[in-house]
């Protein structure tokens, strides 16, 4: 390296990667048995500090939330209605006569048989949630330092040797994903695996999923799975399914981390209508506006005044 380009050198910036195809996450609460083997897979593979190991009263959710030591979380969510049946000792569940499940020869199975078929007076629903990686982020606007970036897979990624602490992104984030650690005062989140895909390999968290529930791949073949996912499930009488983030709205950009949702999307922790702090600026914008061209008029009223003699 000769003079020049040595001093050249550190003001050089670098070749930015090759972009390649959108990656992304389609989560199917539908499959999700909250076995939680993404959670653990996710804290294996990116070395996070354990966490959450206490009694919350809330279930079997033991994490509660998103943070920085806490990039996949299974929410458990509890519908029941109440069950009416006679709990004591020795009593038999209680089948209507006019549901048709079991003829009088069949009246002595035994009572495991009996609950397993017998009409449900609930449902459980649980979702594996993760970083959404917004096309549009805004954490990624709000970031001073230029820390949050979109990668070549065009996903949201910190790089946290340039973060600076500075919390921007914790407040922009609509969807509260992402925190501060109490160890390094960063800001931390998924990564989508980075490091996984750079080597051709799926997220750690999707590879752990037993039963698909998280599946990985580019965004537009998870798009297309998605709404034959829904298609299938509404022909099997499933009406209440349907995708959250999949597409636009006129609020919101599409996400790269998608979901199948049965229920509204409060009940599973999410915005039920998500959209961009950065527009909540407008009238600020417009009011700062007004007040420099009435400064700037001010100041050429005067020197038109000065120069007049008035």
């Amino acid at each position: 390296m000769n003079l020049l380009d040595a001093i050249i050198y550190p003001f050089q910036r670098p070749k930015p990667p090759t972009a390649r195809t959108a990656m992304g996450f389609f989560t199917d609460t539908t499959l999700c048995i909250g076995c939680k083997a993404c959670e653990v897979a996710c804290k294996q593979w990116n070395q996070i500090p354990a966490g959450g190991l206490q009694w919350t009263g809330k279930s079997y959710d033991n994490t509660l939330t998103l943070s920085a030591i806490t990039w996949r979380h299974v929410n458990f969510i509890e519908q029941f209605a109440g069950d009416q049946r006679d709990t004591s000792v020795g009593a038999k569940p209680a089948v209507p006569a006019s549901a048709g499940y079991f003829p009088a020869e069949d009246t002595d199975r035994s009572v495991l048989e009996q609950l397993l078929r017998e009409p449900k007076s609930g449902r459980w629903l649980m979702m594996s949630d993760v970083c959404k990686h917004c096309a549009q982020a805004p954490c990624q606007l709000a970031c001073p330092t230029g820390a949050i970036i979109s990668n070549e897979f065009h996903n949201v990624y910190i790089q946290n040797d340039i973060c600076n602490g500075c919390g921007y992104c914790v407040a922009a984030c609509p969807f509260g994903v992402i925190t501060r650690s109490s160890l390094d005062g960063h800001a931390h989140k998924c990564t989508l695996c980075f490091d996984r895909q750079r080597d051709g390999m799926e997220p750690a968290c999707a590879k752990a999923c037993p039963t698909d529930s998280i599946q990985f791949g580019s965004i537009e073949e998870l798009r297309e799975r998605a709404r034959k996912r829904v298609e299938e499930l509404h022909t099997r009488g499933q009406a209440d399914a349907y995708l959250y983030g999949a597409d636009a709205t006129s609020e919101y950009p599409p996400l790269h981390a998608f979901f199948l949702l049965l229920d509204r999307p409060s009940l599973y922790g999410l915005p039920e209508r998500p959209h961009l702090p950065q527009l909540d600026l407008l009238p600020d914008y417009i009011r700062m506006t007004l007040g420099m061209i009435l400064t700037i008029a001010a100041v050429v009223v005067t020197l038109v005044s000065q120069s007049h003699g008035f």
